[in-house]
């Protein structure tokens, strides 16, 4: 397979199926976190290849993929140690977007959104804990899924914040996203269709002026499948102090889980990780305290509003990817105002899937939907649907 998109980390990493299913004859690639054995992952960063051994078994996802069928097809690029959302690398090169070489493909999980873009693998698995799948997947144009937390099995994937980290995939059909839930989700037992859809003012208002406009175009199609359709304001103090809980929770378990390594090997890591990295190692859990008080918070917040029957609709992103090499304050204010859509289903371990149903001057940019706690199966059937009741005419409009 001739990579001209530099998606891959490994192509000769493959595996085949361990039995038949509903992946048969299709193929997949893993974020270069995922373990397999005999192969050491390289999590973006040079020192960490270096400094660590070959894996002694497959991570459990992987396993549940193969026995449906699937061949794994290689591993793939991501930020270094996942610590970033643009998907640029400084020590391997940014994989290109497919659908604007121009601009980034959005990260950490930058190689999967690539390979699944450019046709290389049916389908991908990636790491989302701050918006890794999610941003990717609306920056290239991509159906992608943050499933609940702890939903699917992440033994065998290299932690950044344990407490957010999932397992996500990405797909350019959304019948492949559902396809691949059926391997990985637990069962769902109740099958009531959704009563109530929320959506939140201050998030539509992150979205810039095009983004906004086009999205909100979607919107009817989604009023029309409820009695329920409201407005609200999901973060009273402001989704910016939302952002702060997430960013500091994230930084403290990202030193608590990877501090001891940086201080005895001294990597080398490129502009903006090396700079978050710093800033994690000056974090201290009792002074952080009203952080954590404050998720608890958040997450009551989030139960009581969408319980089991009700959806929360936001842009993904604020608007299509920005363009390569934007660094220093813009870059920190856009992934800022980034992270106030994702910290939302990532604060509250919910289920997050992106759509790509729309387009600004010809780039896509991503509508979302957050469900309930473990109604992933849900939130994809509802998908589904939702996606079938446009034409392609619509969607060109």
């Amino acid at each position: 397979m001739n990579d001209q998109w530099n998606a891959f980390a490994d192509q000769d990493v493959k595996l085949s199926p361990t039995g038949k299913g509903t992946l048969d004859s299709l193929s997949f690639a893993v974020k270069d976190v995922f373990s397999i054995k005999g192969y050491t992952c390289g999590a973006g960063n040079p020192d960490w290849l270096r400094t660590h051994e070959p894996a002694e078994e497959t991570a459990e996802s992987i396993l549940k993929l193969l026995e449906k069928g699937a061949a794994l097809k290689g591993t793939l690029q991501t930020d270094e140690l996942m610590y970033s959302l643009n998907g640029e690398n400084a020590h391997y090169g940014t994989p290109v977007n497919p659908k604007a070489p121009d601009r980034i493909p959005g990260g950490s999980s930058s190689g999967s959104a690539s390979a699944v873009a450019a046709g290389l693998v049916d389908f991908a698995l990636g790491t989302d804990t701050g918006g890794s799948v999610r941003i990717p997947s609306s920056y290239c144009g991509l159906y992608g899924i943050r499933p609940t937390h702890g939903a699917v099995n992440i033994s065998g994937v290299i932690p950044l914040a344990k407490s957010f980290d999932t397992v996500g995939w990405m797909a350019q059909d959304m019948n492949l996203i559902a396809q691949v839930g059926d391997a990985l989700l637990p069962a769902s037992t109740k099958k009531e269709p959704f009563e109530r859809i929320f959506i939140d003012g201050a998030a539509w208002a992150l979205a810039d002026t095009e983004t906004g406009e086009v999205l909100r175009k979607l919107l009817p199609a989604a009023q029309k499948r409820t009695a329920h359709f409201e407005t609200v304001r999901v973060a009273e103090e402001g989704l910016d102090l939302w952002t702060d809980v997430f960013r500091t929770i994230q930084a403290l378990e990202i030193w608590e889980e990877h501090g001891s390594w940086i201080a005895k090997e001294k990597p080398v890591f490129g502009p903006g990780i090396a700079e978050r990295f710093q800033m994690a190692a000056t974090l201290t859990k009792a002074k952080c305290q009203t952080r954590f008080d404050k998720r608890e918070q958040i997450k009551q917040r989030m139960v009581e509003l969408l319980r089991e029957d009700a959806l929360l609709i936001i842009p993904t992103a604020p608007g299509p990817a920005p363009f390569l090499n934007l660094h220093g304050e813009a870059a920190e204010q856009y992934r800022a105002k980034t992270m106030q859509l994702t910290c939302i289903a990532g604060l509250a371990g919910l289920p997050q899937l992106t759509l790509p149903l729309a387009e600004v001057g010809g780039l896509a940019v991503g509508l979302s939907v957050i469900a309930g706690r473990n109604q992933d199966r849900r939130l994809i059937e509802w998908a589904s649907s939702f996606v079938k009741s446009f034409s392609l005419e619509d969607l060109k409009r």
